[in-house]
């Protein structure tokens, strides 16, 4: 499942008002989170690492970007995000994350401390209608809104929904 014109749009939307320019994607998919997440980029003069672990949809992710001509702002990675995040240094002003649902909480977990400080974390799938119904979005939701460091609000202008969260300070 891909994210729709609305939630690509709230995506573009923040990198271009805060002006990120190290953006990280966690679930490439087919590429069309990465094209809005790229778009906002190429006028930020940024660069966004995805990492997808499908290769089928990674090859048409490789296509799409370059069909939208993007390439130049993606470093595209065939990888196992439970592996890789954790691995990666950083640092980064906007995350996405569109992975495996039961692993939201994991990946928040190795991105925070990566994620500076006035940088947003959003992640896919987490509307009011869907919060308690998916498997390990609860449990997500619920941590993100344990943390003291972090600003958390929800577009829920689609049906899939985002989470919007701005890191405050490095710690509570």
């Amino acid at each position: 499942m891909n994210v729709s014109e609305a939630d690509g749009k709230v995506l573009y939307d923040i990198i271009i008002k805060h002006k990120y320019k190290k953006a990280l994607e966690i679930g490439t998919s087919t590429g069309h989170s990465g094209i809005w997440i790229a778009w906002a980029l190429s006028k930020t003069g940024g660069k966004l690492i995805t990492v997808e672990i499908n290769e089928g949809r990674y090859k048409q992710a490789l296509a799409n970007f370059e069909e939208a001509g993007l390439s130049d702002y993606i470093d595209a990675r065939l990888a196992d995000a439970h592996e890789l995040v954790p691995k990666l240094k950083g640092p980064f002003d906007f995350a996405f994350c569109d992975a495996d649902k039961g692993w939201y909480k994991n990946y928040l977990i190795a991105v925070l401390p990566k994620l500076e400080v006035g940088g947003c974390y959003t992640a896919h799938n987490v509307s009011g209608r869907r919060r308690g119904r998916m498997w390990g979005i609860g449990e997500f939701v619920d941590y993100l809104e344990s943390l003291p460091n972090m600003e958390t609000t929800y577009d829920d202008s689609s049906w899939s929904g985002i989470s919007i969260s701005y890191k405050k300070s490095e710690k509570s």
